[in-house]
């Protein structure tokens, strides 16, 4: 298909045939296909034009290999509320790039919620940027004396100060970096540097960066949580992150921080860049050249280039929600009708700027689920590695049958540090200020800084298909190396201590020349989120390292999944996972399993584990007897033992037992990491005869009773709060179950009334 627009009238030519010109309107199809996203939008501002409506570019989606475009949106112009000329639109359509190369329309909609403007006269219409109109021959009028910024001129912050939020496009220009006046700062950047505006930083920042030999990008901007005005910005080389080929990963910075009087203060600063800097004069020839202003509007992190009918304008990319306005029409109603019904169930809204952002809900069910399994999180956000419709993210942990358990879900207006970090705030407030002793998230720098903010004693794990995808990408040919694999999964995997880590990684990064790749450089400084060796000492439920959890909506929800059926399949995928919860609690409670051996040991965790992890204690036990322990050495009341496998000399962990208080513990630390006993420490009873299991050796968590109750063990609990939390969910879930058996008819209602008024009786007796 080829597309070409002239004053409005446009021609399509369609598997070889002509229409003729302003007098057939082609209405939009799935399966649609463009040359280039530009000739969609140019089709649907026709199209539109012909019905009688407007189009505003809409949201867009990279991929996460390359970081290219691979699907645009295409709204009309009264989408969202931002104004007061905006109604909620949901026609759009959705070109989606396909393997050929071909633009496909992939999503349409076409029914508008307010009428149409057929006169074609404009008038009512939204105008704000990134709005497409036909375009119109006119007369330009003579400049002003003194240009002002404005959407076409230049980039508006939200601050409204009338100097410092504003970045003028002229100012932006490379051929036009030097200093107006002996006022404006020269040579080095310093921490406790001042400047009149956002707009001078920038300009010593860029003359800085010409004269040493880098470019430069700017980059994340944070608002103040009051009045959402701009309290710092970043300007940082323009090789830094990794989103593009290009860039390294670069670390240098200039960061500037809004102070009370109105100035802007260097407050934070790194000159240290990870890559060969050019010469002055490839810099300035950089400048001059007729491509400097595409370059530049190329690298502004946080700003959008937009065509527009006055040519290109730059405009600052202000947080957008990637939600639908549909979603949330849709999502309140439901959680109005659930609340109804369900008293504990919990929702919040994001609101930014008067729009509506991030959303994030728990019912009752799920939040009385994180006092018992809530220690280890998963947060899922599969939606980002594939061509999801919808940003929906889940909380899960592991309940005591090993099995996924619902902790709460959300929708991410975007993928931004604050609306991660409203996430992560809004859960806590959800379970009742309970924060995970593990979580295992994406190891994107927005998500580390957001947990790291609100979950700050929290150990953060990156997610195993992340690093497993981005091991290729950036290792490239070395990948197909077998004896390279080899050894990268030896380093990884197979070593014990810090040093022979470190012993190994210094190895293998010198014999394949990887000293300077900066992706390993990075993942190094990160050991602590990736590496076994420092995950093992940290409780995450047996999740294991080097495997990825199946997702807790995988198969109910597709990428593709619409909005008419997302809830429907978002129940059926709980009541799933809750009916196949029951049914383990039903067989742990009325099935017995074999015992194989006539240790003490054995029969006392068949009577307290589920089934499900009796069987994981049980093949210890049973490994044990293949092992051998020997008393290394005695300080006190500790003993040492090295425990080996017979006949395998190369097994070996180190045991420390305490026979004061029957404190024990293995180098091997599966105790720490999944809450069971190992088999060297199981020998090692065996060695000092002792005939029960300590209790605190027995976690709460993966008993039957998990859910029944809070009596466990101090050592594994949380302090006064971590209780309080505990008894008032346990018993509301108890309370609930109760509610429902006393309403079944008049006569159970009688009795539970009766019990419940001796058991009130009884309470306040005791008081």
């Amino acid at each position: 298909m080829n597309l070409r627009s002239k004053l409005g009238a446009t021609v399509f030519k369609t598997n070889g045939q002509r229409e003729d010109e302003g007098e057939s309107k082609v209405e939009p199809y799935v399966g649609l296909e463009f040359d280039t996203p530009e000739a969609a939008q140019e089709f649907y501002n026709t199209y539109a034009t012909q019905t009688g409506f407007k189009i505003r570019i809409g949201q867009l989606y990279r991929s996460r290999v390359d970081g290219s475009v691979i699907s645009r949106r295409y709204v009309c112009s009264k989408e969202g509320f931002q104004t007061t000329s905006r109604t909620g639109c949901p026609a759009f359509i959705r070109v989606q790039k396909g393997d050929s190369g071909k633009w496909v329309l992939a999503n349409i909609k076409k029914e508008h919620n307010h009428d149409m403007d057929v006169s074609g006269d404009g008038d009512g219409g939204d105008v704000s940027g990134g709005e497409v109109q036909t375009p119109v021959t006119q007369k330009k009028a003579p400049p002003p004396p003194k240009p002002t910024a404005t959407p076409r001129s230049g980039i508006r912050s939200a601050d409204g100060d009338g100097s410092s939020g504003i970045l003028d496009l002229k100012r932006l220009k490379r051929g036009e970096m030097e200093p107006e006046s002996e006022s404006q700062p020269l040579g080095d950047p310093f921490k406790g540097l001042e400047f009149n505006s956002a707009n001078e930083a920038y300009k010593f920042y860029n003359n800085y960066a010409a004269n040493l030999g880098f470019k430069v990008r700017i980059g994340q901007l944070f608002r103040s949580k009051n009045d959402g005005s701009i309290t710092s910005r970043r300007f940082v080389c323009s090789k830094e992150g990794h989103q593009h080929p290009s860039r390294v990963g670069c670390g240098a910075f200039m960061r500037i921080q809004h102070d009370d009087s109105g100035r802007w203060v260097v407050d934070r600063l790194s000159k240290e860049h990870n890559h060969e800097l050019d010469s002055p004069e490839t810099t300035t020839r950089r400048k001059n050249s007729k491509s400097s202003k595409e370059e530049l509007a190329a690298g502004l992190d946080n700003l959008d280039l937009l065509e527009t009918n006055g040519g290109l304008s730059l405009v600052e990319r202000d947080r957008g929600s990637g939600i639908g306005s549909r979603w949330y029409n849709v999502l309140l109603e439901y959680f109005q009708s659930r609340q109804v019904e369900d008293t504990g169930f919990f929702y919040a809204l994001e609101v930014d700027n008067s729009r509506l952002m991030s959303v994030f809900w728990a019912d009752g069910r799920s939040r009385f689920s994180c006092t018992q399994f809530g220690d280890a999180v998963v947060f899922d956000t599969s939606y980002r590695s594939g061509s999801y419709s919808v940003p929906f993210a889940s909380f899960y942990g592991i309940n005591h049958h090993r099995q996924p358990v619902l902790l709460a879900c959300a929708l991410i207006s975007d993928e931004s540090e604050d609306s991660f970090t409203w996430v992560f705030k809004t859960w806590v407030r959800a379970m009742s200020g309970r924060r995970p002793v593990s979580i295992i998230a994406d190891q994107d720098k927005p998500i580390q800084n957001a947990i790291s903010t609100v979950f700050p004693a929290t150990h953060h794990r990156f997610s195993t298909w992340q690093i497993l995808q981005k091991e290729r990408e950036n290792l490239g040919a070395l990948w197909s190396i077998d004896e390279f694999k080899f050894e990268y999964e030896a380093c990884i995997s197979q070593t014990h201590t810090a040093s022979e880590f470190d012993s190994a990684w210094n190895l293998l990064t010198t014999k394949y020349n990887l000293k300077d790749n900066a992706w390993l450089k990075e993942m190094y400084i990160t050991r602590k989120s990736w590496v076994p060796l420092y995950l093992k000492s940290t409780f995450f439920a047996g999740i294991p390292v080097n495997g990825s959890t199946k997702p807790y909506f995988d198969p109910f929800l597709t990428p593709q999944v619409p909005l008419n059926e997302f809830l429907i399949r978002y129940e059926k995928a709980i009541e799933h996972h809750r009916e196949e919860e029951r049914k383990e609690d039903f067989s742990s409670f009325n099935s017995q399993i074999v015992l194989h051996t006539k240790d003490p040991l054995e029969e006392q965790c068949r009577r307290l584990y589920t089934i499900t992890v009796f069987k994981v204690f049980q093949k210890e036990l049973l490994e044990s007897y293949t092992y051998v322990g020997i008393k290394i050495n005695i300080e006190g009341a500790i003993s040492r033992y090295l425990v080996q496998r017979c006949g395998n000399g190369d097994e070996r962990n180190t045991v420390a037992f305490n026979g004061s208080n029957l404190n024990i513990t293995c180098s091997c630390r599966m105790f720490e990491f999944e809450g069971v006993l190992c088999r060297h420490a199981l020998k090692v009873f065996q060695i000092m005869n002792i005939r029960e299991i300590p209790s605190r050796y027995i976690l709460h968590r993966w008993t039957k009773n998990a859910k029944y109750g809070i009596l466990r063990d101090v050592d594994s609990g949380g302090g006064g709060q971590d209780f309080k939390a505990l008894m008032v969910w346990s018993l509301r879930e108890e309370a609930h179950s109760y509610i429902d058996a006393g309403a079944a008819s008049i006569e159970r209602y009688k009795l539970a009334f009766e019990i419940l008024q001796e058991g009130r009786r009884n309470l306040c007796w005791q008081n």
